[in-house]
């Protein structure tokens, strides 16, 4: 038998036990209906839910997948993942293991409210796991729905090292424009992460580091630089509507703890001093509520810079934000105070300055987001218009400037703005 007959019968010998091996796969695989319904029982098992399959099927070329397709767990607002796409480690199914070198998914929807307690007792276990149950994850077209039912869209890619740490992460939001983008990438072996954020035309560049702690819980903490961030774009990428538009920069430090990856993010707080430099007051015109004691605020407000510190605490009915030491400056303008954000619901404390700070004119914000009310008490324009001071103590000694400046500001009529005030002050003088 010559060389190239050899060659040709082992080749035959080949394709005829690869095929006898193709068809006991086929004979083994059970049918789509069957993987379907393991997976449904599967994954409420894991998830503790119900959880419906629309279809699953295997795919054995290019390359051996599954495909799920129209799955959704059995909830008031579902999870909903249109078609995820799972490439198994061969090897590993052959010893009866489960791991998966990368897994697609095209098209989900996340509301966060539920996915409160989804199986996180699974959660605690998998996230000390020694090995790489999956190695890369891609995802398009998912849909986060936040508590308040505000959709924002996704994409990105994670490759995940042992017990679930990303060993490099991109998060985008698919053509919004200036480009919105977080990356992460780890440090060697180490639980650190440099992170690149790109937000509101300016960055937001640190790095964030992840400790276990003897008792098991872990700890989060990071620090991030925001520069030259747009306030209005960064919300809007966000689908929210931001109140000033101007750049901030600052310093922020993040702090989390949590048996689970879960309790991280549902603990997570931040702290941000900043600073805005020329900024608009967006749909609230600050001397127009000064001067209508709250009735009338439409507009906007020009304004030379903002200072403040800005809290976020994420909390289970909610983040709750606050504001605190806020200053803003706008010519011989200014207001300082603070404010809290809960449950879409404002709190906030202000005082308004004229003539170089000397007076304080007190300014109310509160209600629901969708209606705030503003208003300036009746007794700090009653002193205003009669030239007294409005801050305590100050008393009417400070003189005819002040009322005069004052009359201007609160006399609804053009009427001589000096002459009330000055009679009102002088028997002070006198005294």
């Amino acid at each position: 038998m010559t060389r190239a007959n050899k060659w040709l019968l082992s080749l035959g010998a080949l394709l005829v036990l690869l095929g006898a091996a193709w068809l006991a796969l086929l004979r083994w695989l059970p049918s789509d209906e069957e993987l379907a319904r393991r997976a449904s029982v599967e994954l409420e098992a894991q998830l503790g839910v119900k959880v419906r399959v629309g279809a699953l099927h295997w795919r054995l070329l290019p390359s051996p997948a599954v495909v799920m397709e129209d799955a959704a767990t059995d909830q008031p607002q579902p999870i909903v993942i249109k078609k995820l796409t799972a490439y198994p480690d061969v090897f590993a199914l052959w010893q009866h293991r489960i791991k998966v070198d990368r897994a697609d998914v095209e098209g989900a929807v996340v509301p966060q409210l539920s996915l409160h307690g989804l199986g996180r007792e699974r959660e605690k276990t998998e996230a000390q796991a020694d090995e790489v149950p999956l190695a890369r994850l891609v995802f398009r077209d998912v849909t986060w729905i936040s508590r308040r039912g505000i959709p924002v869209v996704y994409e990105g890619e994670v490759d995940f090292d042992p017990g679930w740490r990303p060993r490099k992460a991109e998060l985008r939001r698919p053509g919004f424009k200036p480009a919105t983008d977080l990356a992460l990438a780890r440090h060697g072996q180490e639980d650190r992460w440099a992170t690149r954020i790109h937000v509101g035309g300016g960055t937001a560049d640190g790095e964030i580091r992840l400790d276990l702690r003897a008792n098991g819980r872990m700890h989060l903490e990071g620090t991030l630089q925001p520069r030259g961030v747009e306030v209005e774009s960064m919300l809007a990428a966000f689908n929210r509507r931001s109140v000033v538009a101007g750049k901030a920069s600052g310093e922020t430090t993040l702090s989390a703890n949590g048996d689970t990856m879960g309790e991280l993010a549902r603990s997570l707080h931040t702290r941000t001093p900043f600073t805005i430099g020329k900024s608009t007051l967006l749909r609230f015109d600050l001397d127009k509520a000064v001067r209508t004691a709250g009735k009338e605020h439409a507009g906007q407000t020009p304004l030379d810079s903002i200072t403040g510190q800005l809290d976020t605490q994420n909390t289970p009915q909610g983040m709750v934000i606050t504001y605190t030491n806020l200053k803003a400056t706008s010519g011989s303008l200014s207001a300082s105070g603070q404010a809290k954000i809960a449950n879409r619901q404002i709190e906030a404390e202000f005082a308004v300055d004229l003539v170089d700070g000397i007076v304080g004119v007190p300014l109310s914000v509160s209600g629901p987001l969708e209606d705030v009310k503003f208003s300036v008490p009746k007794s700090a324009i009653a002193g205003a218009v009669v030239g007294t001071a409005v801050l305590p103590g100050v008393g009417t000694a400070i003189g005819a400037r002040i009322g005069a400046t004052l009359g201007k500001i609160f006399s609804p009529g053009p009427a001589s703005p000096a002459s009330a005030p000055a009679r009102a002050v002088s028997p002070a003088r006198n005294r």
